[in-house]
């Protein structure tokens, strides 16, 4: 049975779809069947991976509003192994649209359940919000990983998302786990960008990835292409950096082979 990753922080800007996009590819290059469900109406992952999201005529808008299959939305990308369920910006209007629907919280896991077994791997990006999008994603989520830009406001806002999962794990999901903290954009050359790092993993400790995510032309210009980094340059520190997380990740869940045929 597929884990489900949350990639979630309402703060914007500290490398969620990024996150999104090259970890689901990086465990796809391992070899593990990754589904990646681009839950944010920007569509930035949809269009990361090559897809327009202007002619996209099924995305997890329709799976969740109107109980449109998770297959019949799933489209193919450029990666063996990666596929996507996209998005677009008719999302916008699916919280106010669901406010009266029976198990509103819930329809993304409804829809996910379905195909669950079908992949090693779910990795859902969230919007940067803590809307009722967000909250499905963290209802249908095993565990949410919640990425940190390496900057003054690092930890602003990140304790309403703990609060926000511990809600959660409290009242919708009691499975919910925290995957962990990954630290992101470093600059190696500056010393707050270090400072940083310390603070947090003195503050989180074991919450932690022993990974950091360094700032990377290549992470930043891959999507441009509608490539992960790992296919548009997987000799760049970015690619790698990724590519390390996915094994941190594999390590951590004991997952040494894929389980989907």
């Amino acid at each position: 049975m597929g884990k489900i990753i949350a990639i979630a922080n309402q703060k914007g800007g500290v490398g969620k779809t990024t996150t999104a996009i090259n970890l689901a590819a990086s465990l796809a290059t391992l070899g593990y069947k990754t589904l990646l469900v681009d839950a944010d109406p920007q569509a930035n992952s949809t269009s990361g991976l090559g897809h327009n999201p202007k002619q996209i005529q099924t995305s997890i808008y329709e799976c969740m509003v109107d109980d449109a299959s998770a297959t019949q939305a799933t489209l193919p990308v450029s990666i063996e192994n990666l596929f996507l369920i996209p998005s677009h910006i008719d999302l916008v209007g699916a919280e106010v649209e669901m406010i009266n629907l029976e198990s509103r919280e819930e329809k993304m896991k409804i829809a996910l359940n379905a195909i669950k077994n079908e992949y090693d791997f779910i990795v859902i990006d969230c919007s940067p919000s803590l809307g009722l999008i967000t909250v499905n994603a963290l209802t249908a989520a095993d565990s949410v990983l919640v990425p940190v830009q390496c900057e003054y406001f690092a930890l602003e806002g990140l304790g309403k998302l703990l609060n926000t999962i511990k809600i959660i794990q409290s009242r919708l999901n009691t499975r919910l786990e925290i995957e962990g903290i990954l630290l992101t954009m470093h600059d190696s050359r500056v010393r707050l960008s270090t400072q940083v790092v310390e603070d947090v993993s003195n503050h989180f400790k074991q919450m932690v990835f022993k990974t950091v995510i360094p700032r990377n032309v290549r992470l930043s210009e891959s999507p441009s292409f509608g490539l992960p980094a790992i296919q548009h340059d997987s000799s760049s520190k970015g690619a790698a950096s990724y590519l390390e997380l996915a094994k941190e990740i594999l390590e951590k869940n004991k997952i040494k082979k894929s389980s989907v045929k």
